[in-house]
């Protein structure tokens, strides 16, 4: 593997902030170098990980999705109300049951259709990132409200609420599985021709092209795989919570881009990297952690996070200046 200084010098900074970060919290908060308190960063995380891992791939092909946290809720919502209701087919007679294989499956679907609309629409019809996934954000928010009646769905199960609060090996599941889609997408990144292409239209679409990399399947594909791990992260937050809500993932696109950008991904694509955004996403919970204990309120929480995506970016550019 080639050596990439400025990625690394951008990995440097991400761990030089949470040695700080770990740093002051323990000195101004006696509950935050604790077993529970550690292992509750982690549970935290975990959504925010999953629709970050989905968000490194798309920023690496040189796109953006702003719709994650509106696919997590509908993804959230759909699978819980199967579970919970079943589904009517009216002019056919039929009542469906789900079980919670069933449920699962089906709240992943939901995330892989909207990510493979967002390929279509930026591919297809040539509109930016930006605008298409912004569009999706809206239908997919609206589509959660219709699907749930603006009321949220409570009473999954044992069963269902397992992967959210159960444990393996004093380990909470979410961290488990989010864990678990670090490794299969870090070597999906580094070890796969899927991977080298996703670099190359990134790097250089238009080189990538002429190389033969085919470069509208990547980026459909990218944008699926990105739809069906904001799903997963909204099942571990139905889960979790044993209630899937109108407004959940409301406006976790934010700490999604943040922990990517923190992380040593670039805004331009074609440079970072999985364990990068990894870094970025303990960067964002121990900070969020951090300001909770410390009792800081919510307002000014939101204030600080947006200095430091503003910092990330700035030396994100800086790094793309000297290199």
């Amino acid at each position: 593997m080639n050596f990439r200084p400025k990625e690394s010098l951008a990995k440097f900074q991400s761990v030089a902030a949470l040695i700080l970060m770990f740093a002051a919290l323990s000195v101004t908060s006696n509950k935050f170098l604790t077993p529970d308190n550690a292992m509750n960063v982690l549970r935290q995380i975990s959504v925010n990980l999953c629709l970050s891992i989905g968000m490194t791939l798309v920023i690496l092909s040189g796109g953006i999705d702003l719709s994650v946290g509106s696919v997590l809720a509908l993804s959230g919502a759909v699978a819980a109300g199967l579970l919970k209701n079943g589904l009517e087919l009216h002019s056919l007679g039929v009542a469906l049951q789900f079980t919670v294989g069933g449920a699962i499956f089906s709240g992943i679907l939901v995330g892989a259709v909207l990510g493979w609309f967002n390929g279509v629409v930026i591919t297809r019809f040539r509109l930016q990132p930006f605008v298409a996934t912004l569009g999706t954000l809206s239908i997919a928010r609206g589509l959660t409200q219709l699907w749930t009646r603006g009321f949220p769905i409570t009473g999954l199960g044992q069963i269902f609420g397992f992967i959210g609060t159960g444990h393996f090996l004093r380990i909470p599941m979410p961290v488990w599985i989010s864990g678990g889609l670090v490794v299969v997408f870090t070597l999906l990144a580094r070890r796969t021709r899927f991977g080298r292409h996703l670099y190359a239209v990134g790097g250089n679409e238009r080189a990538a092209r002429l190389s033969g990399v085919r470069v509208e399947y990547t980026k459909v594909l990218v944008y699926v795989l990105g739809g069906c791990l904001a799903a997963i992260g909204g099942l571990l937050l139905t889960a979790r919570l044993d209630s899937a809500t109108p407004t959940a993932g409301f406006g976790y696109e934010l700490d999604s881009i943040a922990a990517v950008v923190i992380g040593g991904t670039s805004l331009t694509g074609g440079r970072g990297s999985i364990p990068g955004t990894v870094l970025g996403c303990l960067i964002i919970g121990v900070l969020n952690n951090g300001l909770v204990l410390l009792e800081v309120s919510p307002f000014w929480q939101q204030v600080i996070k947006g200095f430091v995506i503003l910092v990330a970016v700035a030396l994100d550019k800086m790094n793309l200046r000297e290199a």
